[in-house]
């Protein structure tokens, strides 16, 4: 079945609706302070009409031979907020993000023509939580499928390639 803009998208959204639904697959991550490992994923964005998207994420590691999970790993939500750009089919896009770790980001970017572009301007951390920084995130509409890159600085290292991960529309 083919994907369906809803009728109720806001037109603010319309370079990302593309993202809406649940997405899952397989990602790797790395990074000079872990051991590289390799995870499962799914990703949900919703809409109710109004100027922006709920998503959420949810991660386990995967056994890199069997693919099987291991354990559960990462959690984050969120609302990807849209106001029009300053070109005609480019939305001016916010993502703020709660992590289960302890962070909390917010990002800026611009969506156009199937790729969502975002970097981070803050990040907030409690006590408790590794301190990250600043990120980026590309996600992208290639195929039917979404791909994305999140680079980051943290634990005194510089900004890097961290995740990357290839999903399917569940």
């Amino acid at each position: 079945m083919a994907f369906q803009i809803p009728d109720n998208l806001h037109p603010d959204c319309g370079p990302v609706a593309w993202l809406l639904g649940t997405w899952r697959g397989n990602g790797h991550g790395d990074y000079p302070t872990i051991s590289p490992f390799e995870y499962g994923e799914e990703l949900i964005f919703t809409h109710d009409g109004r100027p922006f998207f709920h998503y959420m994420s949810r991660t386990w590691i995967v056994d890199p031979e069997t693919k099987e999970k291991v354990r559960e790993a990462h959690l984050e939500t969120g609302f990807l907020r849209c106001s029009p750009g300053k070109e005609a089919g480019t939305s001016a896009v916010e993502l703020v993000l709660t992590h289960n770790t302890g962070i909390i980001e917010i990002w800026y970017g611009l969506a156009a023509g199937g790729k969502l572009e975002l970097h981070t301007a803050g990040v907030a951390h409690t006590e408790t939580a590794k301190e990250v920084v600043s990120g980026k995130r590309i996600y992208g509409n290639v195929e039917g499928d979404l791909l994305y890159a999140y680079d980051m600085e943290a634990a005194g290292q510089p900004l890097q390639p961290h995740l990357w991960a290839r999903l399917k529309r569940a």
